[in-house]
């Protein structure tokens, strides 16, 4: 990467990223010609010059200047790989990270963006999926949040290296960007406990917002500033979580049967009902009506309170949200 570039090298990554295209094509996740045509025109390694393996004491870097030719062919290998990569740590915590590159597809196309629509992105992380939407709706309609310095620094230069110029703001993501809205779509890359109250008064009515909660993906239609309401996406997805806002309640439960734990279903409700229903509560529950899908539940966004429920927002299967995180900062996460 730089002056001294080979054409070598520059081929090698040219056919990572164009079989990354074609992987993301062949599992189904790239079927708007829009979103095909972003993912083909911004390359991922651009945004993840270095990135971070392993967990606890061994972490190892891998980064495109590395002096050894088998380690920078392991971090382009890594890159234009559909899986997330740690890019920011923290005394041993990740911070900020690359999401999977499929998951980022899903959350695109499901976040219905028009021509013109003015987009809001939670989480600025490396700056690559503020590129696709730029590539998408033009820099203009574009703004990126986070709360880290670091990382909009980061993200501003490495989005500037393909000629993009979205407004990259560096502030806590809880609470919005007034100043570049109002929004038709906001998109979330962190993990929260509800959803914060300054958004929708931010938002244009119809907007909408796709963010993730518990171990799912809530997407919202705003009606006005007092009320939004929708239902999870079928989808899993882990991100960061929000920080300062204090984290998700803990859900890991004595005496449930460990198999339970692990279940990806059982996980999401006993998260979503943490603090509100005991773990035996929320598994009779769960037993009782066939072991319930994420798109059984929803979640009702109001200016007096906010709830998920199962089914039916009237009930009665209905649970308060937690606290509002608006006074927490919110991490990086693509």
């Amino acid at each position: 990467m730089g002056g001294t570039e080979t054409r070598a090298t520059r081929d090698l990554r040219e056919t990572a990223h164009s079989a990354q295209v074609r992987e993301l094509t062949a599992a189904g996740v790239l079927t708007d010609p829009a979103w095909l045509a972003a993912f083909a025109a911004v390359p991922r390694h651009v945004f993840v010059p270095f990135f971070w393996t392993g967990r606890g004491a061994g972490h190892e870097r891998l980064w495109a200047e590395d002096p050894d030719p088998e380690h920078r062919a392991r971090w382009l290998r890594g890159v234009y790989t559909d899986a997330p990569l740690a890019t920011r740590l923290r005394d041993g915590e990740l911070v900020s990270s690359s999401s999977q590159p499929s998951l980022m597809a899903r959350m695109l196309d499901a976040l219905e963006v028009r021509d013109g629509n003015n987009v809001l992105e939670i989480g600025a992380g490396t700056g690559y999926n503020a590129a696709l939407l730029c590539h998408r709706l033009g820099e203009d309609l574009v703004t990126t949040v986070d709360l880290d310095e670091e990382i909009t620094e980061s993200a501003r230069a490495h989005l500037a290296l393909l000629g993009y110029h979205p407004a990259v703001v560096t502030g806590d993501g809880a609470r919005g960007c007034p100043a570049r809205g109002p929004f038709d779509r906001i998109i979330v890359t962190c993990t929260l406990p509800l959803i914060p109250a300054a958004w929708l008064p931010q938002c244009r009515p119809g907007a909408r917002v796709l963010a993730p909660l518990s171990t799912g993906l809530i997407a919202l239609r705003v009606r006005d500033a007092g009320f939004a309401e929708g239902r999870f996406l079928h989808t899993s997805a882990y991100f960061v979580p929000l920080r300062g806002a204090g984290a998700s309640p803990p859900w890991v439960a004595g005496g449930l049967p460990y198999e339970l734990l692990e279940n990806e279903r059982f996980q999401f409700m006993l998260i979503l009902t943490a603090g509100v229903l005991h773990p035996r509560e929320a598994l009779d529950l769960w037993r009782r009506e066939d072991r319930p899908p994420r798109e059984r539940f929803g979640v009702t966004v109001t200016d007096e309170g906010q709830w998920s429920w199962l089914d039916d927002p009237q009930g009665p299967y209905v649970w308060p949200l937690g606290d509002d995180p608006e006074a927490g900062p919110s991490p990086g996460g693509r």
